[in-house]
C-alpha cells in the first residue's frame, strides 16, 4: 500500500485531481492506469480509497470510492526541541519521531542554541514523507520556532517535563509517564538548557527528568523521550 497526501481533500470530495508532480509519479513511475486503486490522506485522520478515472501524466484524476477515519492514539505528545547545529540531525529526529508517534513539534531557541534559524518548508516535507511511509493518516503539527522564554509562559493543559543534564534531583521519565496522558517534553540544545532556563521551567511546573545514565545528543534524547511515551502507551 502506497499512501498519498493532500491537505485539499475533504470528506465531501467525490473527484480528486493530483498535482503535476504526483500525477507524473502515479502514471509514469508507478505505471498506474484507469481503474487502479490509490490511497490518499489529508493528514487529519481520513484515509480515502480512490479509483483512477483519468490516468493523465499532468492531471491524474480519481474517483473517491470510500473513506474511513483512522483511530487516533489515546495520548498526545508535544516535543519542544532545540534546533541542532547540523540540520540533518534535526531532520532525522523529525522523521523518526513521526514514524514512532508524535502530535506536535516546536523548535525552541535557547540560551545555548548554536542554530537559531530553521527551514520550516523542508521540515514539513520530511514530516509528510514520514507520515506516508509509516501509513499514518495524522500529520504532526510543526509550530513556528519560538524562544524558550515565550514557550515556557504558555498556558499548558498537559503533563510537563524538562529533560536536562544538570546534577540536580531528577525523576526517571519512564517512571513518571502515565498511559493515556497528554504530554509536553522539553529537550535542550547541545550545550543543554542554562541554569536560568531550568529554574524558569521548574517555576512553571515542569518536572525535571532524566532519560538514562548516559549523555545523549539532542536528537537522540528527543527520540528516547518519544519512544518512552509510545512504549508506555502500548
Amino acid at each position: 500500500m502506497q499512501l498519498f497526501y493532500s491537505p485539499d481533500i475533504t470528506e465531501e470530495t467525490a473527484l480528486f485531481t493530483f498535482n503535476r508532480d504526483e500525477s507524473k509519479h502515479i502514471v509514469k513511475v508507478l505505471r498506474k492506469t484507469m481503474g487502479d486503486t490509490l490511497y490518499i490522506t489529508n493528514g487529519n485522520g481520513w484515509l480515502f480509497t480512490a479509483e483512477i478515472s483519468v490516468p493523465n501524466i499532468n492531471k491524474c484524476t480519481a474517483n473517491i470510492v470510500s473513506k474511513v477515519l483512522q483511530r487516533k492514539r489515546n495520548y498526545s505528545l508535544h516535543l519542544a526541541v532545540a534546533p541542532t547545529k547540523m540540520n540533518d540531525r534535526y531532520e532525522w529526529f523529525l522523521e523518526k519521531a513521526s514514524e514512532i508517534g508524535i502530535d506536535s513539534i516546536t523548535p525552541i531557541i535557547c540560551d545555548h542554541s548554536e542554530r537559531k534559524v530553521i527551514k520550516p518548508e523542508r521540515f514539513e516535507r520530511i514530516l509528510q514523507s514520514a507520515m506516508k511511509q509509516s501509513l499514518s493518516c495524522y500529520l504532526p503539527k510543526l509550530h513556528e520556532a519560538i524562544s524558550f522564554q515565550d514557550f515556557i509562559e504558555q498556558d499548558f493543559k498537559t503533563e510537563r517535563f524538562i529533560a536536562h543534564c544538570e546534577e540536580t534531583d531528577k525523576k526517571s521519565l519512564k517512571q513518571q509517564l502515565k498511559p493515556g496522558s497528554n504530554i509536553t517534553i522539553l529537550i535542550g540544545p547541545e550545550g543543554d538548557f542554562s541554569v536560568k532556563e531550568i529554574a524558569k521551567a521548574l517555576k512553571n511546573n515542569f518536572i525535571p527528568v532524566t532519560l538514562g545514565e548516559t549523555r545523549l545528543r539532542t536528537e537522540t534524547a528527543a527520540i528516547v523521550a518519544c519512544h518512552s511515551v509510545a512504549f508506555t502507551n502500548e
